[in-house]
C-alpha cells in the first residue's frame, strides 16, 4: 500500500515538474529587447547635401568662323581678365577686305540720302540701297567681333587649346572638349546644383541662405543663396532641382571642388530617434523598425527625413507612429512582425 502511495507521488511531482519546465519554455521563447518611449520634438530642420562645385559662367571661346589663321593670343591659363580685354587676335585679311567694301557701300548710301531730300531717286532705288548698306554694317561688325576676340565676362583662363600661327579650323584639338581657342571660367561666385524632396518645395525660396563646407577648409564655412528653385518636379525621384550660389571673393573654392551643402528651412515638430533602432531591408533602400504594441513587436517602414548626428529624423510609411509607442532600441535584428517579445529594464 504504502509503495503504491510512493509512485503515485511521484507522478503528481512528475507532472508538476512538466508544468514548470512548459511555463519556462514559454517564458524563454520570448525574445529579450530594449524598449524606449517615442515623442515628438521640436527640431531645426537643416537639409543636407553633397554636391560638386561648377563656374558660375563657362565659355569656350573661339571665332564662329573657321579658316582663319591665329595671329596672337594675348593670355596664358591662370591669368584673370576682365570683361571686354582682347584675349587673341585673329587674321585680319577678311575683315580688311570687307571694310573695303563696306567703305564704297557706305558712299552710295549717303549719296541715296542726299538724292532721296530731293527727289531725285526712286523709292526702289533708295530701299535698295538702304538694304545693302544695312545688310553690309552688319557683316563687317559680325567679322570684326570675329577678328578681335574679347572676354565676355571677368574671369581665369582655364585652357589653352591652340598657338600663335595655327589655323583655326572649327575643331576641337589640344583636349578641349568643344571647338576653342581658350576656355574661360568666371569662379566669383560658384555656383552648385541639388535635388531635394518634393515635401519642401513650398519651403525653397529663392534669396534663402545656404551654407557650404568643404574638406580642403576644414572650419569654415562659406555663404551663398539660392538663385533658382526649377519649376518642375521630377517624377522618378520625386525631387525639384535649385541652383545656388556662394560667394568666392577670394577664390579659394574651385571647379570641381566638393562639398557639403546645408539648408535651413526653420523648425519643425518631428519624431527623432536613435538611429540604431533603424533597420535596412538588404539590398535595398528600405528601412523599418519595430514598436511593442500587446507585448508583440510590429514592424512599421519608415523614411528617413533627416539626420542630427546618432539621430535620425523618421517618417512612418505604412503604419502610425505615435508618442508613447515603445521603440525596440536593442534586440530588434531577431524579431519579425508579430514576434513576442519580453521587455528588459535597463
Amino acid at each position: 500500500m504504502n509503495k503504491r502511495v510512493f509512485l503515485s507521488s511521484i507522478a503528481i511531482m512528475a507532472l508538476v515538474a512538466c508544468g514548470k519546465t512548459d511555463v519556462t519554455e514559454k517564458a524563454d521563447s520570448r525574445i529579450p529587447v530594449r524598449v524606449t518611449p517615442i515623442k515628438t520634438s521640436t527640431v531645426e530642420r537643416t537639409l543636407s547635401y553633397s554636391a560638386n562645385l561648377e563656374a558660375n559662367e563657362q565659355v569656350f571661346f573661339a571665332p564662329t568662323l573657321a579658316g582663319t589663321r591665329i595671329k596672337k593670343i594675348y593670355v596664358e591659363v591662370g591669368d584673370r581678365v576682365s570683361k571686354g580685354q582682347l584675349l587673341v587676335e585673329m587674321d585680319a585679311t577678311n575683315f580688311t577686305q570687307q571694310e573695303l567694301q563696306f567703305k564704297n557701300i557706305e558712299l552710295e548710301y549717303n549719296r541715296a540720302m542726299r538724292l532721296m531730300e530731293t527727289g531725285s531717286i526712286s523709292q526702289q532705288n533708295y530701299d535698295a540701297a538702304v538694304t545693302q548698306y544695312e545688310i553690309a554694317k552688319t557683316a563687317l561688325a559680325n567679322l570684326k567681333e570675329n577678328t578681335r576676340l574679347v572676354a565676355p565676362f571677368n574671369g581665369v583662363v582655364t585652357g589653352k587649346f591652340m598657338e600663335d600661327g595655327e589655323l583655326y579650323s572649327g575643331g576641337a584639338f589640344g583636349g578641349a572638349s568643344k571647338p576653342s581657342i581658350l576656355s574661360i571660367e568666371q569662379i566669383n561666385p560658384m555656383k552648385a546644383y541639388v535635388s531635394i524632396a518634393e515635401n519642401y518645395y513650398t519651403e525653397i525660396k529663392k534669396g534663402m541662405t545656404v551654407a557650404l563646407e568643404s574638406e580642403v577648409y576644414k572650419g569654415r564655412v562659406f555663404e551663398g543663396k539660392v538663385n533658382i528653385v526649377y519649376p518642375s518636379v521630377d517624377p522618378s525621384s520625386r525631387t525639384f532641382k535649385c541652383e545656388l550660389l556662394f560667394d568666392n571673393k577670394d577664390e579659394a573654392l574651385k571647379p570641381g571642388m566638393y562639398g557639403t551643402i546645408k539648408i535651413n528651412v526653420g523648425k519643425a515638430e518631428a519624431q527623432v530617434i536613435q538611429s540604431i533602432s533603424v533597420l535596412k531591408v538588404q539590398g535595398s533602400n528600405d528601412r523599418y523598425l519595430f514598436v511593442i504594441r500587446d507585448g508583440k513587436a510590429v514592424r512599421v517602414s519608415v523614411k528617413v527625413v533627416n539626420r542630427y548626428e546618432d539621430k535620425v529624423e523618421v517618417q512612418a510609411l505604412d503604419n502610425e507612429l505615435r508618442d508613447g509607442d515603445l521603440l525596440v532600441s536593442a534586440g530588434q535584428a531577431r524579431l519579425v512582425d508579430g514576434t513576442e517579445v519580453l521587455v528588459v529594464e535597463d
